[in-house]
């Protein structure tokens, strides 16, 4: 079928679906009236002249739409009232339960969160053996000078008050109540060593301008005695000479504490305390040592020099030692 008579197909089809609705046709108004002409005077209706139409089949009349049927069927299938009530309701109890659950883990990690590691099963931490100290500080110093080790400060001198240089005790110590932490004589320090040797010493502190002596002892509840000396010269040469005159009688067994018999070198406990320009060597009694065994380090920093001696008994405990020793030693530098 042609272009031309696909659209005269549709003319006509239209004209016949306004006229079987009773609307008067747009087209062949003349052709109606003499139709009509015809009828009142009893004559046959000529036929209609004009060019052949093909059609391909009859027009149907088609009735009118009902708008009510062309929106249910234009519109998508409602679900059945039951079948819809369940699925939203087990969208709820879905959504119910991932809620609860999403609330008891929150609460489960906020709970952890706040809890101490100690206090957490499977993840509580033993005690190393480490003291609780207070905050450490450095003291303020004078206007107008510098820390040892600093530009400024090429002499290494100490401008503070030494005794705000002494570690603390640590919580839960009983302080010694003759070294509290002030001022103390060179017999203080002479009682540390053995009784044959503190002439010598005394005599040798003495040649090297010693200016004071501070100290503080305290001794903790698993018995550990902790004594600290800070012998502060008049020079970081004098200082340094002391240490090397002291490490040296050592090496031979002069110079021990009270009470050791034989000594031997404990680098490995102090070789993670890494201050710098300071000097740090620490020393045990070896065994077989009797019911109190005693550890003790030599620090040097500047003009100052500094002693940690520990007892205790039936073995002096390797955490708590290198703790003490480090500290001083930050202290110090």
């Amino acid at each position: 079928m042609t272009e031309q008579a696909l659209t005269e197909t549709a003319t006509g089809t239209t004209a016949e679906i306004k006229a079987e609705a009773g609307a008067p046709a747009e087209a062949g108004a003349d052709t109606e009236a003499a139709v009509a002409v015809a009828a009142e005077a009893g004559s046959p209706v000529p036929a209609q002249a004009g060019p052949p139409v093909e059609v391909d089949a009859p027009s149907v009349p088609v009735p009118a739409a009902d708008p009510a049927r062309a929106t249910e069927s234009v519109a998508d299938p409602v679900p059945a009232p039951g079948k819809s009530r369940r699925v939203l309701w087990g969208i709820v109890r879905w959504t119910a339960a991932v809620l609860v659950c999403g609330g008891v883990g929150a609460g489960a990690a906020m709970g952890i969160t706040a809890m101490e590691r100690t206090d957490v099963p499977g993840l509580a931490t033993e005690s190393d053996g480490r003291w609780e100290y207070p905050e450490l500080a450095l003291p303020a110093l004078p206007e107008g000078v510098q820390r040892p080790f600093t530009d400024g400060n090429e002499a290494e001198i100490h401008h503070t008050d030494v005794r705000k240089l002494l570690l603390p005790a640590p919580a839960g110590a009983t302080v010694d109540p003759k070294l509290k932490g002030g001022w103390a004589g060179v017999d203080s320090y002479l009682a540390e060593l053995v009784e044959q040797d503190r002439g010598e010493v005394k005599a040798y502190l003495a040649d090297s301008a010693l200016r004071h002596v501070a100290a503080r002892g305290w001794t903790t509840p698993d018995g550990t005695s902790t004594r600290i000396h800070l012998l502060r010269f008049s020079s970081v040469a004098f200082a340094e000479d002391f240490k090397d005159e002291m490490a040296r009688r050592l090496v031979r067994s002069d110079w021990l504490p009270a009470g050791v018999e034989t000594q031997e070198a404990d680098a490995g406990t102090i070789q993670d305390v890494e201050v710098p320009y300071v000097a740090v060597y620490a020393y045990k009694e070896a065994e077989p040592y009797g019911p109190r065994q005693t550890r003790w380090s030599l620090i040097q920093a500047g003009d100052t020099f500094a002693v940690v001696t520990q007892t205790r008994k039936g073995g002096t405990l390797t955490v708590p030692f290198q703790q003490t020793v480090a500290l001083q030693a930050q202290l110090l530098g």
